[in-house]
């Protein structure tokens, strides 16, 4: 069912959406359910998205931009700003950021990075939080979430380095078939020619050593050869420009990395834990 408090809190570019594809359809002289079954989509869903009750998802603004756009690319030119809308306030300036950068370099202590999760991991993650969201704003997030996928397959291409923590791939999340697929997604990632993937052992630490110690970090390169850090402690955000802050988390990235298992041992790890969630 659709939040009636979105109307509230909808972005700028959703409330342009409803505005434009509500005048456009009415100027066809079509009724919401027209327009539904033209786009794929119930009355419902499209009386949902001209009333901000829901704002349109990535693939009605595909179908939108089909049947009303004219060649003008409204709906297709809003995709990426409305996505971004849905996103947490404290994330959004970060989700751009993580669009256009030219390399990432990652470290998740607690759970798997949001870039490499599966639908249905995110969905028991998100689903499973605190304070408990309404179904729907569940759903948004995870379609939110899996878009941010598309960085893999960007063209010009992101390097992306991500180190584990070990305890991070142990600890189920939805269950074991979740779990077997969250693997297999990543041995999948770390496939990729432009994806370096290294487990930090459980281990590591046993010396009284360990980098890793004061939690997870983003470090992200700008098209234009910017260097930023991205923190994201409880549900607060925090972007680092400072050069010599940005420097020491870049050295500390860089033990950690260090301390971690080579990219061959750490697939083969993965590999191993894949088939022991049966």
């Amino acid at each position: 069912m659709a939040r009636a408090e979105n109307k509230e809190t909808a972005g700028p570019t959703a409330q342009m959406v409803a505005n434009v594809a509500r005048k456009l359809r009415v100027r066809k002289g079509w009724t919401q359910e027209q327009l539904g079954k033209q786009i794929g989509f119930s009355a419902a869903a499209v009386s949902a998205m001209e009333t901000l009750a829901q704002p349109a998802s990535d693939d009605m603004l595909v179908e939108l931009e089909r049947v009303l756009g004219d060649g003008l690319e409204i709906f297709e030119d809003a995709r990426v700003p409305v996505r971004l809308e849905k996103y947490p306030v404290q994330f959004q300036d970060y989700a751009l950021l993580e669009q256009t950068a030219v390399v990432l370099r990652l470290y998740s202590t607690l759970v798997i990075h949001g870039l490499f999760q599966t639908e249905e991991y995110a969905r028991a993650l998100i689903g499973g939080g605190y304070p408990p969201l309404p179904e729907q704003r569940v759903e948004e997030l995870v379609e939110a979430r899996m878009a941010r996928r598309a960085l893999f397959d960007r063209t010009p291409v992101a390097l992306i380095e991500v180190v584990l923590e070990e305890s991070v791939l142990r600890r189920v999340i939805g269950g074991a078939d979740v779990m077997r697929g969250q693997m297999r997604h990543l041995v999948e990632c770390a496939r990729r020619r432009n994806v370096t993937l290294q487990v930090l052992p459980m281990e590591c630490g046993l010396s009284g050593e360990h980098a890793g110690d004061r939690g997870g970090m983003t470090l992200a390169e700008t098209p234009d050869h910017d260097h930023l850090v991205y923190l994201e402690p409880q549900d607060e955000s925090l972007l680092i420009t400072d050069p010599a802050k940005v420097s020491t988390y870049a050295q500390r990235y860089a033990k950690i990395r260090a301390q971690a298992l080579d990219p061959r041992t750490s697939l083969g790890l993965i590999e191993e834990l894949a088939g022991e969630q049966r």
